[in-house]
């Protein structure tokens, strides 16, 4: 029997990993500084609770935003804040390239979203629900700035792809 109500959104299938690894490098941050302050002979109680925040500190640095799409919306959540657009009513889509390239997405009720393109390109289901919602986008005619960021980027998402399903099949 089939349950009725929404479907659940696509998710980052990498994220639980970074996490994990966010958590354990701060855990190992904390045991590794009490420790050196133990053997020193210099931890107190204040001294402790530095390192603590230190490593709470350390690993919300770390730790990834957790990217999750459904039928026409996009949501970036962070520690600090969540952000969501409406891939379906899509005015602008900027790319910046550089040490940290990252897309810029914005809607037609004003919210504004940034996102790693990597993220998209190792998650088939991110990008089919963003590719879905920019159609729609094109259709009702509210992306007026963009079509073409994403368009090279779907082209570069697919021959990835296909580079990596002709390697599994020792066809390169």
């Amino acid at each position: 029997m089939r349950q009725s109500g929404r479907a659940s959104p696509a998710g980052d299938r990498h994220w639980r990993g970074s996490a994990r690894f966010a958590v354990c490098g701060a855990l190992a941050f904390c045991a590794l500084s009490l420790l050196v302050d133990w053997d020193a002979g210099s931890l107190t109680l204040l001294r402790a609770l530095l390192w603590l925040t230190l490593s709470a500190a350390v690993c919300t640095v770390l730790l990834p935003q957790r990217v999750t799409a459904g039928p026409g919306c996009l949501a970036v959540r962070t520690p600090w804040h969540r952000r969501m657009v409406r891939t379906d009513a899509l005015t602008a889509v900027r790319q910046y390239d550089g040490v940290s390239s990252h897309l810029v997405l914005r809607d037609n009720h004003g919210h504004r979203l940034e996102l790693d393109p990597r993220i998209l390109a190792a998650n088939p289901l991110l990008w089919h629900e963003l590719d879905t919602g920019v159609r729609r986008s094109l259709e009702r005619g509210t992306l007026r700035e963009g079509a073409d960021v994403l368009d090279r980027l779907g082209h570069r998402i697919d021959e990835d792809t296909v580079r990596a399903v002709l390697r599994a099949s020792g066809l390169s």
